[in-house]
């Protein structure tokens, strides 16, 4: 393991460990059709000790990369260019896998059966995101 690697790892845990939380090994798959918001939320994810298990921009995609991934949990765009990401946030469901919604339009349009998955607003912080992670484990007994 190179220096900066084990600094960095060194970093995320101690920031895991300042909140109470352990993100270390989380494979997250993260849906989100703007490139600088999902490079954004690829970097945070690092920075607290996640890895990526894939990325997707499109409903479509996500929907093949969702059934052939490995991954615990996985960050849903609400809006994907347009076409909502809903049908994808069920079948996460319906398989156990928990989830959270990030958007910039709040909770007004999701609907009723999916109330209970976590948000992450945008923009939003390091805390925040390690927030609605915590809060999706948590929420998976919903399911």
């Amino acid at each position: 393991m190179s220096k900066r690697n084990r600094k960095h790892e060194e970093h995320s845990s101690r920031a895991g460990a300042r909140e109470g939380r352990n993100f270390n090994g989380l494979r997250v798959f993260v849906v989100e059709d703007e490139a600088l918001v999902s490079m954004l939320i690829e970097d945070t994810l690092a920075d607290i000790g996640c890895s990526v298990a894939g990325t997707a921009a499109r409903l479509d995609e996500a929907m093949d990369k969702a059934a052939s991934l490995d991954f615990d949990l996985a960050i849903l765009d609400v809006n994907l260019n347009g076409v909502q990401a809903y049908p994808l946030a069920e079948a996460l469901a319906k398989k156990g896998i928990p989830l959270l919604f990030a958007t910039g339009y709040g909770a007004a349009g999701i609907p009723n059966e999916l109330r209970y998955v976590p948000l992450l607003a945008k923009p939003f912080q390091q805390r925040d995101l390690e927030s609605a992670l915590a809060n999706a484990l948590v929420c998976k007994a919903a399911y």
